[in-house]
């Protein structure tokens, strides 16, 4: 054991570890094999492909991660079902489909490759080096579901162009800190105020007619002050301004300093109206479509083999996994990535997880090949509970 220490690397804070899923295929820890880290590279490997990925680098030594779920009453897993906050799926404040959340315990083993001898932790007997290679890949975040909730939660605003030189007239406009009313119309709600001139002007008309009567677009039609803020919104910790201009909701840095400037002092205000993201997931809500595209609580038919393999949405990925389904049903898509899957991921490549032609090759294997569409075993399907609960789908396409 000591002569293989030099097999070993300490993940330090920028290393990227892969211990949630292997980067050939779409195995994890929680599949019947487990997941394999390497101490050296620290990618993650399937039962399917560690063995070769040990006879082309060398690599001996791989910490071994199986994670099983916690066995658990579904009425006591179900808790309440929290109204989203934002519009993504399969994220903190996002739709999440009713989904139970589950708890899992995980247990590690060191595994020497190619003979498979196994060690099982914690061993008192490692050397040190060796041991704390094993602790840096346990304590380690995964990089691959760190970078998509950061690519898939949301854009940051961007910080308008208007902020740093923004015409504001002195035309002894002061704005109280309620009841305000539309000057054009008798509107009260969706009110914005324009940051040139103090005018308070209703918001755009929605598709169903709810909303405002575009009093505010008209004005800026108009005049062309760029910037409003949208009043009921307005904290101490900002508020949903819009650029007419840039055609977008942006950042104002000195919107405290702008709204000073008719007389409104933010740190006396608190949310009294729905942010204009509040205001989108009511809508999705409301016409029905998030209960209608999952078919909540129907008895659907379950599918299963090659070709039926659907994609976990994270975020607002529903709309990338679409695409991604539709180019796997083109023939040279499928001839190039999937017929040709076995080849790439043989050839030698230092960090398969950001390579593309590896990673396109590993959906095409996970879409087509049926290995991720089985059938419940028969523990799972004998169970009522499971049975009788409600069926949540969402469908990508």
């Amino acid at each position: 054991m000591e002569g293989l220490q030099g097999e070993v690397k300490v993940p330090l804070g920028g290393d990227r570890v892969y211990k949630d899923q292997c980067v050939y295929s779409f195995d994890t820890p929680e599949s019947d094999d487990g997941l394999y880290v390497c101490l050296y590279s620290f990618l993650g490997f399937g039962k399917d492909y560690v063995l070769s990925y040990c006879t082309r680098t060398g690599r001996k030594l791989f910490l071994h991660i199986k994670r099983n779920k916690k066995v658990q009453q579904l009425q006591q897993a179900v808790t309440e079902v929290k109204k989203p906050t934002k519009l993504a799926l399969g994220v903190d404040g996002g739709f999440d489909g009713g989904q139970v959340k589950e708890e899992y315990e995980e247990t590690y083993s060191l595994v020497i490759l190619p003979e498979h001898t196994v060690i099982t932790l914690p061993n008192a007997h490692l050397p040190d080096r060796l041991q704390q290679s094993i602790d840096g890949v346990i304590a380690a975040e995964n990089v691959s579901k760190k970078e998509a909730l950061l690519a898939w939660e949301g854009e940051k605003l961007p910080i308008s162009k208007h902020a740093s030189s923004l015409q504001q007239l002195d035309n002894g406009v002061k704005i109280p800190p309620s009841g305000w009313k539309c000057s054009r119309c008798d509107l009260t709600n969706n009110l914005w105020v324009n940051l040139t001139d103090g005018a308070i002007l209703c918001g755009r008309r929605y598709f169903d007619g709810s909303g405002g009567n575009n009093h505010a677009v008209d004005h800026f039609q108009q005049t062309h002050y760029p910037l409003c803020v949208k009043l009921g919104t307005i904290t101490p910790d900002g508020a949903d301004v819009y650029s007419y201009d840039e055609d977008t909701m942006v950042e104002d840095p000195n919107l405290a300093e702008h709204l000073a400037h008719f007389g409104i002092n933010v740190a006396l205000l608190t949310k009294t109206d729905q942010t204009m993201t509040e205001l989108e997931i009511d809508m999705n809500m409301k016409i029905g479509e998030w209960s209608v595209i999952q078919e909540s609580g129907k008895e659907l038919e379950l599918v299963f083999g090659p070709g039926y393999t659907g994609m976990r949405n994270l975020g607002n990925s529903c709309y990338l996994n679409s695409v991604m389904q539709v180019l796997f049903t083109i023939p040279e898509f499928c001839n190039r990535y999937y017929s040709n899957a076995d080849t790439v991921f043989q050839s030698v490549i230092t960090n398969p997880a950001e390579d593309f032609e590896v990673q396109m090759c590993k959906l095409a294997v996970g879409l087509l090949s049926g290995q991720y569409s089985k059938a419940a075993t028969a523990d799972q399907t004998d169970n009522k509970e499971i049975k009788n609960a409600k069926v949540f789908v969402a469908y990508d396409c």
